[in-house]
């Protein structure tokens, strides 16, 4: 019989949003919104044409379980995320992503200093992280990932979108990625409030693959990095080590380097926030079902 075991992952709000809902009310309050949360399905409007972050849970409470099935590092291995009243809820789709003020919330997925390659499962119901695999066997990085690196919930990038700023790439499928550059080690689907301040636009095999710098609010040096300026003032030589890792990471497997976009530098933290707008976007298209790309993707 597979182990399970349950944790509490950090908290992540303290009031309910719901779907496109433009700000979060209490418990208490009665809401005013454009579209509403769920049970079982999910239903959206895009009325409103202006632009901005769209935010969905069906968490009333702030904290979330984890509970972990199978054993680490097999096939079985899962990491789903419950609600407190023990349902299973979405990493990708039910984690909120706007957390107001510039923070957003960041899903672990690959602890720093580790190189199992950890993921949610887009394709499996409420998207539960694994390992990676490849022919039937488990992924590994070939050397540890020196940063805790997972994704941004309620974001994705559109496979049928090409971005004319990135050599007309087009989207790989998957919610956008953050690498948090923050001193302590998280932990495998630990959530943490982050603020971003740089993006890298990756380009894998033909498909944009965004990586979005940013560092926990928790981190002790969080107050004095607010932009790339700051990243190279008080982590030098990080931004160039996190493009070059990514772009390397796959040459010891025979495979050519990654390459990257925008001149191969890391774009400001203004970019970082346009990209999550848009990509945010696209994922309230992808749940909507207003979008054809959708494929095996778990809505749910």
């Amino acid at each position: 019989m597979a182990a399970a075991r349950v944790m509490a992952a950090t908290a992540t709000t303290n009031a309910t949003s719901c779907l496109l809902l433009k700000r979060t009310f209490s418990l208490n309050q009665k809401p005013h919104f454009s579209g509403f949360c769920f049970n079982g399905k999910r239903q959206v409007s895009l009325s409103s044409s202006k632009r901005s972050l769209f935010t969905c849970t069906a968490l009333h409470k702030p904290d979330v379980l984890i509970k972990e099935e199978g054993q680490p590092e097999t096939l079985d291995y899962r990491v789903f995320f419950l609600d407190n009243s023990g349902k299973k809820v979405s990493p990708w789709h039910d984690i909120p992503l706007h957390l107001g003020d510039g923070v957003f919330n960041f899903v672990v997925e690959i602890p720093k200093e580790t190189n199992a390659k950890m993921e949610v499962a887009t394709d499996e119901y409420f998207t539960p992280i694994k390992q990676d695999t490849k022919k039937g066997k488990l992924r590994y990085y070939p050397y540890n990932i020196n940063w805790n690196y997972g994704l941004l919930p309620q974001t994705w990038e559109d496979p049928s979108f090409a971005n004319n700023e990135v050599e007309g790439a087009f989207g790989d499928n998957d919610p956008v990625d953050v690498v948090e550059i923050g001193e302590r080690r998280g932990k495998i689907g630990e959530i943490l409030k982050v603020k971003p301040l740089a993006a890298l636009a990756m380009i894998d095999e033909g498909e944009l693959d965004w990586k979005i710098v940013a560092i926990s609010l928790d981190d002790p040096r969080a107050s004095l990095v607010n932009d790339d300026d700051d990243v190279e003032k008080h982590f030098p030589g990080t931004l160039t080590a996190i493009r070059d890792w990514f772009r390397d990471y796959k040459i010891p497997d025979g495979k050519p380097a990654n390459k990257f976009g925008l001149g191969n530098k890391a774009a400001s933290k203004d970019y970082a926030l346009k990209v999550i707008t848009e990509t945010n976007e696209s994922w309230a298209k992808l749940v909507k079902r207003s979008i054809a790309s959708a494929g095996e993707l778990s809505l749910l």
